[in-house]
């Protein structure tokens, strides 16, 4: 692109230098166009004299006639000659024009450059460009996506100001699963919004997020720092809000994760995950052997996209070694990651196998990682006997890998069966 500018920057100088200096180099003095017109008049009048001399021998005019017409031709050459003789005269000012196109073929180019260099935009034109064409990139071109998202990354480190930059490199990043790079890129745009404390908080919060995926759910100090940090700006920004309740649920804080949770939904009613908010509130309550309030309860959800219809089950040979509040885990991930954060996640208890379940964007944990987005995936559904989401000796688990379809092509739904013990 570079290239590209300046070959054409450089023709069009070219084309201005042009201008100025055709008249200075090319310019015809008035004396010279007087001397032009005297030497043409001339010529016609001895090509018509010797006209009239022909025809006079030819005998075509008289003697009179002859006469007549030669004294009008002469009387039209002083006319249109004129008296005073015709001397080469200095143009004035030609001096100054040729210094004048000199300091603009020294001038002009190099100003052109340096000028641009100061007060240019090519950064933020190639960061544009990049960002159009990571836009663009369809999902299954991970590699060309890693390459452009290293080179806006180069351009953002080169002109660090551009907001929308640093939130496309993060958002790419996480469908990367480069989640260590998506946080630290997260990070750049909350010091970038930083005048802005609730965009900023936003920034850290989906910060904290990056670290929790590639932490695998644990809450680490980077996770923990950045979720501080966030709340700090903002005590009710969401994505630490959620990570928080996903905290306590798992250490069977439950009344803690409604707390955190229940904020959710007062304070950003449009969330996209707020069906499964209110599935995991709901859930909380269960685990207390309460009774969900009036209007907590989630409301039934209409599929959302394409999807996993699972049927889940627990081997008959485990069903007397798993108690029924025995906490289960769903998730979702891409066939082709070996590890990294899902892309769907649900929650159940042992009591409610058999069960069936339809895994979609509405189990997001991020909508930078839906599951809408794959083509395939592997799920696992896992009995943990700690209530952790991290597997320990002891749990039982189940996986299958399916193929993500639309509503329509998901019948009959595919079979888990939990029947494997963990033992490491």
């Amino acid at each position: 692109m570079t290239d590209t500018f300046w070959m054409a920057g450089t023709v069009l100088i070219l084309v201005a230098l042009a201008f100025v200096l055709y008249p200075v180099f090319f310019h015809k003095p008035r004396a010279r166009l007087e001397a032009d017109l005297r030497n043409q008049n001339l010529l016609a009048y001895r090509t018509r004299l010797k006209e009239l001399e022909d025809e006079h021998e030819a005998g075509i005019l008289d003697d009179e006639s002859y006469k007549q017409l030669k004294e009008e031709l002469a009387g039209a050459m002083l006319d249109d000659v004129p008296e005073e003789p015709v001397t080469q005269r200095r143009v004035p000012g030609r001096r100054s024009a040729m210094v004048v196109a000199l300091l603009a073929i020294l001038v002009l180019p190099v100003g052109t450059y340096f000028g641009y260099q100061e007060w240019g935009s090519m950064d933020q034109v190639e960061q544009f460009l990049a960002m159009q064409e990571m836009s663009a990139t369809q999902g299954d071109q991970a590699a060309r996506m890693a390459e452009l998202a290293d080179q806006l990354r180069k351009r953002l480190e080169e002109s660090p100001d551009n907001a929308n930059g640093w939130a496309m490199l993060g958002q790419t990043y996480m469908r990367l699963e480069r989640y260590e790079q998506a946080a630290e890129a997260y990070r750049r745009l909350a010091d970038v919004v930083s005048e802005d404390r609730n965009a900023s908080a936003v920034a850290l919060g989906l910060a904290a997020q990056a670290n929790y995926f590639a932490s695998e759910g644990e809450m680490t100090p980077a996770v923990t720092d950045a979720i501080a940090a966030a709340r700090a700006l903002n005590p009710d920004e969401v994505n630490a809000l959620g990570l928080m309740g996903i905290n306590a649920f798992g250490q069977q804080n439950y009344r803690e994760a409604i707390e955190y949770w229940q904020r959710i939904t007062e304070v950003a009613p449009d969330h996209p995950q707020l069906g499964a908010i209110r599935g995991g509130i709901e859930e909380a309550y269960r685990r207390l052997g309460e009774t969900p309030p009036e209007g907590v309860a989630s409301e039934p959800q209409q599929a959302a996209g394409p999807g996993v219809s699972l049927r889940v089950s627990l081997d008959e040979g485990l069903r007397q070694q798993v108690a029924d509040n025995t906490v289960l885990f769903i998730f979702a991930r891409p066939a082709a990651a070996a590890g990294g954060a899902p892309v769907a996640v649900a929650r159940m208890t042992a009591g409610d196998l058999p069960a069936e379940i339809r895994l979609d964007d509405r189990y997001a944990m991020s909508p930078e990682s839906a599951i809408s987005a794959q083509q395939d995936v592997v799920v696992v559904a896992r009995l943990s006997r700690s209530g952790s989401v991290n597997p320990q000796p002891g749990d039982w688990e189940g996986r299958v890998e399916a193929e993500v379809l639309p509503p329509a092509e998901a019948e009959p739904p595919v079979e888990l069966v939990i029947n494997q013990e963990l033992t490491n």
